[in-house]
């Protein structure tokens, strides 16, 4: 029953008769157990006639042929809002789109980030879960993580500050920043409406440093490349506002217009 040709890449394998994909796996991978072979559906890597497959009771029929990318790590859109760019059997990384929460609030709770995955999660697995492991604001797009276990969140989010090394943005903000490069440095604090705050006096507020440098500006715009030595809430944001260029569109702190519509 397995012909074609394999490689360290991939295996390919043509059905000679009717039967369910789990059922033809355990046959032609006979070092791969029952679990094993879940987990290769679960993350993507087979294929049915060039179509990636995800259930193990998928029928086959004579003549299909059942492609294994054993090195293949899923990559795709799931919904207009994110992008997966990787995900395996311990985390999930996306791309956040601006516009899109990443975790729900008391005003959204279903277009956030952590819903989507979450609903993703459970197709491929009912009693799969993703925790959350850090946060982007709303109108930031980047990258994001989510873990796949509370044990793979701890030990990801202990070290979070030693294994990411470095933090990047690109910012568009008012007015023209003539300074090539520079550093804000505050003390940001929450107040009891739920706002952010900076200050210089240190018993109210934590440390907050931001490197800024000037990649193009205009009379109207500037665009920094923004890098963040500590990741307080609101941050650049805030930041943006002490030096005279809000971000662009951000009314709450100090815009002057909303160019872009948010």
């Amino acid at each position: 029953m397995k012909t074609g040709h394999q490689h360290r890449e991939e295996s390919a394998l043509e059905v000679k008769e009717e039967m369910i994909l789990m059922q033809f796996l355990l046959q032609n991978l006979k070092q791969k157990s029952r679990d094993n072979i879940k987990s290769l559906l679960r993350n993507k890597k087979v294929f049915v006639e060039g179509k990636m497959v995800t259930q193990f009771n998928h029928p086959l029929h004579p003549g299909n042929q059942v492609v294994i990318k054993w090195d293949a790590s899923y990559e795709g859109t799931i919904n207009r809002d994110l992008n997966i760019l990787y995900e395996d059997d311990h985390i999930i990384v996306i791309e956040k789109h601006a516009g899109l929460l990443s975790i729900a609030t008391d005003r959204e709770k279903e277009r956030t980030a952590y819903s989507i995955l979450s609903t993703h999660i459970k197709m491929q697995n009912p009693t799969g879960k993703i925790f959350v492991v850090h946060r982007l604001d709303r109108d930031t797009s980047g990258v994001m993580m989510f873990a796949k276990s509370e044990k793979v969140q701890s030990i990801l989010q202990k070290d979070w500050k030693t294994a990411v090394r470095e933090r990047t943005y690109i910012a568009v903000v008012e007015g023209r920043v003539v300074e090539p490069e520079g550093t804000v440095s505050s003390y940001i604090y929450e107040s009891k409406a739920l706002v952010m705050h900076s200050t210089q006096n240190p018993e109210k507020g934590e440390l907050a440093v931001t490197r800024f440098r000037t990649l193009k500006s205009n009379n109207d715009y500037s665009l920094l490349e923004v890098h963040l030595e500590t990741g307080k809430k609101n941050q650049i944001r805030i930041h943006m506002q002490e030096l005279g260029h809000s971000i662009a569109g951000d009314k709450k702190y100090g815009a002057s217009g909303n160019p872009i519509g948010r």
